[in-house]
């Protein structure tokens, strides 16, 4: 059925199913949560607590005006009502995907409780819809009053655990694939490329050894580590940076080889390897707080040794 085809006391049902959703959802997000961000989880508890609240003022004005049974009514049974997408099922979810899903919810709340009393004869109902809109409406403000009380000693440590699952399940498998894709494929590359003198020999050997070794790193990183014991987190994810990251690295300086002059090839794709190389020492810097000197050095010498060992193959 449509919602304008709701009775006041189906709206009144619709409501309360919609409230005890909601505190679950948010009791899901607090018991996730709980291990890593400790104070965020404190939020969503309140949050969850807070619709108990309207649930039990929801049924305590049913049973006032239509008795004690409920009519059984969902989201799902309204045509064109808004509905809890089941992405907030995922366990994959990331803090700030968390907090967005709670905000959509949110505004979603008050846009039903805003229709609902309008459709509203009885003045408790009307008054009640209408305090409900304007709690919802008010909830990112009572999510970061909340924020303020049980974040306060923990903020810092939160932010420092998110930047470490950040760089544990993406940033540093990321930068080992480059750095492999990057510096392993640069001997077979300019090996070929200096024994054949070929361009699109070159490419394809390039592309067949991109190719292999990201399928070969992101293999390797997922099924390594599950992420339960180390806190690496989502196996997937990191395997999937660190493919991708690595057939980047060695298809960067592969693709020049697609043009068909030898030597116009060869020196953009050295121009390529040495963005490459600080690509991969800024990265080093910047987020494995490694001093970008030592950074440098250490890649721009394992790079120029696979590099020469390819030239020195290939040349001779």
């Amino acid at each position: 059925m449509r919602f304008s085809d709701l009775s006041e006391q189906q709206v009144l049902a619709l409501a309360i199913s919609s409230e005890e959703d909601d505190a679950r959802i948010y009791r899901g997000f607090a018991k996730r949560l709980q291990d890593d961000y400790p104070g965020t989880a404190a939020v969503f508890a309140d949050m969850a607590n807070e619709e108990d609240q309207h649930r039990i003022s929801l049924i305590e004005l049913h049973q006032k005006r239509f008795g004690d049974t409920i009519p059984l009514i969902r989201r799902e049974h309204v045509s064109g009502f808004y509905a809890r997408s089941p992405l907030w099922l995922s366990t994959q979810l990331t803090l700030d995907q968390i907090r967005h899903i709670s905000e959509n919810m949110e505004t979603a709340s008050r846009t039903f409780y805003e229709n609902a009393e309008k459709k509203s004869t009885d003045a408790d109902t009307r008054r009640l819809l209408g305090d409900l809109a304007a709690v919802e409406a008010d909830h990112q403000n009572k999510a970061r009053t909340l924020s303020q009380t049980h974040l306060a000693s923990t903020g810092e440590q939160e932010e420092e655990t998110a930047h470490r699952k950040l760089i544990l399940t993406l940033i540093q498998p990321g930068l080992a694939g480059l750095m492999d894709g990057s510096v392993s494929t640069l001997a077979p590359v300019f090996a070929t490329a200096f024994a054949t003198g070929n361009t699109w020999t070159t490419f394809l050997v390039g592309l067949a050894a991109s190719i292999g070794a990201g399928i070969s790193m992101g293999f390797t990183e997922a099924v390594s580590d599950d992420g339960q014991i180390s806190g690496r987190g989502s196996p997937v994810l990191r395997g999937v940076a660190s493919g991708v990251m690595t057939a980047l690295g060695g298809l960067g300086h592969t693709i020049p080889y697609l043009l068909s002059d030898f030597w116009v090839a060869t020196f953009i794709a050295f121009f390529v390897v040495a963005v490459e190389l600080c690509a991969i020492a800024w990265i080093q810097s910047k987020y494995m707080e490694t001093p970008l000197l030592r950074a440098t050095f250490q890649v721009v010498l394992g790079g120029s040794l696979v590099f020469a060992a390819g030239v020195i193959i290939g040349g001779g």
